[in-house]
């Protein structure tokens, strides 16, 4: 390709795992004439079987385990506060409006409680996610990416 001061432009091709031309919006035209149609389908075959036996690998499960550990109990205990909330606020007006400091009654603190809860509850998540499965996810997707680049006849 040259350009209008007369130089060549090379095609430049990315080893980063984490480069993905097509999901960044550039080489859309230039991947569908690269590929021939039954290369293509051997690569996705050969990627379908790599993503499989990673789903199936103890570092996934893992994975998965944490998350779920985290997500369970804090989506019930959370659905728990808010349901208690509502019910009482339908059951229990009378509690509801008792007054705390000044204009300031229960409702309006379980209610600022629930916001507080969110806040709370989203920077536990994080924080598990940080310390607990972030650097196992970014290792696990490393290695899918390495292999999947393998498997396309890329150099490890």
């Amino acid at each position: 390709m040259q350009s209008s001061n007369g130089r060549s432009h090379a095609r430049v091709r990315y080893d980063d795992p984490w480069y993905d031309a097509l999901a960044s919006g550039w080489g859309e035209a230039d991947a569908a004439a690269d590929a021939v149609p039954e290369a293509r389908e051997e690569g996705a075959r050969a990627a379908a079987d790599i993503y499989l036996e990673v789903q199936r690998s103890a570092a996934f499960q893992e994975v998965r385990s944490r998350y779920r550990r985290f997500v369970v109990p804090a989506v019930i205990g959370f659905l728990a506060w808010y349901l208690a909330y509502v019910v009482a606020a339908t059951i229990a007006p009378g509690l509801m409006a008792r007054p705390v400091a000044g204009a300031v009654n229960v409702a309006m603190l379980a209610g600022l409680g629930q916001f507080l809860s969110t806040f709370l509850l989203t920077w536990a998540y994080a924080r598990h996610a940080r310390l607990r499965r972030d650097r196992a996810a970014l290792d696990l997707r490393w290695d899918t990416q390495e292999l999947t680049r393998c498997a396309r006849g890329g150099h490890r």
